[in-house]
């Protein structure tokens, strides 16, 4: 068994990954850990995509929010952002997709071991419940956004000990009447900067924020802090809120939230500290969640119903690429000879302190295609939030929007090589 390319994630960069490659022809197989595709916006419930320019120029991107708007997975908000979608009607379209583009998928497995020579990848043993066999390949893209497979053939990575970002734990409530709280958060809160609904396709679309940085004058502040006085939270819950309606479930929204804040932050790659956060995530959902029935109109019969099955992560390993993409490129804009992306999304770092996150904003930059391709392989290539970027330009470059380029971008240029060596 040999394909041309191994994709090892199924994730957000390598579902668009592999969708490009096998549309350019190319014999493509997906390993995936889940049962189902679409990592961090299904698993991690990551909705909607954040809006950036890189969603617009890039075709799986298009192609999959036509195929989710047919059955009533997404829709367009106010402010021209495609990408508010339904995780779960995702899990269908992905796997659509990936079919018709005769991509193949090993769901439920991981790689087990990998035969190299020298910086050369060769093979890869898949393990799972019904399969334990070596697969030839020509090509091997980690896509597992932690860069797992490539610590497992020991290549060198740029994160260091204290370059993290908070986690946080996502998840859904439903039973909410959207239209009653739509009409009293409107009123409520003044500041179209924060607080925005309309309706779209029949139903109420919302969005609502509040956090604890005391840099706005947040108009859900007196809620909060009347929660944290009665014990109804703590005050570590009120770092950050955020919900959004989400596209085909009327009466429910997603929480971006809790951010779980620690001292020091949590080690993501560390299995010890990652078990205790998605302990600590939980308990603080359960707070959230009685605090919004208690403290917000329309939320009187609402219910979690979800909650993510895995942590968000905004940062853990970064490969050691063929180019180091900096904050100075960034800043200024670099050029580069081959981009795999043109992004405008803001430089966007969560603190787990008060008033040190940071929101840089910037004009349009690209990344080149260097610093998807790992500096210690010549056939290995990374995409996702551990590409080969410094901590603050990776933090720019980490949205789902962003890594979908990533993924077409680099299915692109290993088309065209394979095709110049035919």
């Amino acid at each position: 068994m040999k394909y041309d390319v191994i994709v090892v994630g199924g994730g957000t960069a390598g579902c668009a990954c592999a969708y490009t490659l096998g549309k350019l022809g190319l014999k493509t197989l997906i390993i995936e850990k889940n049962s189902y595709l679409g990592g961090t916006m299904t698993a991690g419930l990551v909705t909607p995509a954040m809006n950036t320019v890189s969603g617009d120029n890039t075709d799986f991107y298009k192609k999959l929010i036509k195929k989710l708007a047919s059955i009533g997975g997404q829709v367009t908000y106010t402010d021209g952002n495609k990408g508010w979608f339904n995780p779960e009607l995702l899990k269908i379209i992905l796997d659509e997709m990936m079919s018709k583009a005769k991509v193949d998928i090993l769901f439920d497995s991981v790689v087990e071991d990998v035969i190299c020579d020298k910086n050369h990848i060769k093979s890869v043993k898949i393990n799972s419940e019904i399969l334990s066999v070596y697969i030839e390949t020509s090509n091997i893209i980690d896509a597992t956004g932690d860069c797992d497979f490539s610590k497992k053939i020991n290549c060198n990575f740029l994160n260091k000990n204290d370059e993290y970002q908070p986690n946080n734990l996502r998840f859904i409530m439903s039973g909410i009447n959207l239209r009653k709280f739509s009409d009293w958060i409107m009123e409520f809160d003044k500041d179209r900067n924060v607080t925005t609904s309309a309706e779209i396709d029949g139903q109420i679309h919302l969005s609502t924020a509040y956090t604890w940085d005391t840099d706005k004058n947040w108009a859900l502040r007196p809620f909060f802090e009347d929660a944290v006085k009665k014990k109804v939270l703590k005050y570590k819950d009120t770092s950050y809120f955020q919900v959004f309606t989400i596209p085909g479930m009327p009466d429910s929204l997603a929480f971006n939230t809790p951010r779980i804040v620690c001292e020091p932050e949590i080690n993501p790659l560390d299995p010890v500290q990652r078990s205790k956060a998605l302990q600590s995530g939980r308990q603080s959902i359960l707070r959230i969640a009685n605090f919004c029935k208690m403290y917000l109109l329309g939320f009187e019969n609402a219910y979690i119903s979800s909650i993510a099955n895995s942590l968000g992560v905004r940062v853990s390993r970064r490969i050691k690429g063929k180019y180091v993409y900096t904050i100075e490129d960034l800043r200024n804009g670099k050029k580069f000879e081959h981009p795999c992306l043109v992004s405008d999304y803001p430089v966007d770092i969560h603190s787990n302190k008060k008033n040190t996150s940071v929101l840089e904003k910037h004009s349009a930059y690209s990344l080149p295609i260097e610093s998807l391709m790992s500096a210690d392989y010549d056939n290995l290539y990374v995409i996702g939030r551990c590409i080969s970027a410094d901590f603050e330009a990776q933090a720019a470059l980490r949205i789902i929007p962003s890594c979908f380029s990533m993924g077409e971008g680099i299915a692109k240029y290993i088309a065209s090589q394979t095709n110049l060596k035919k």
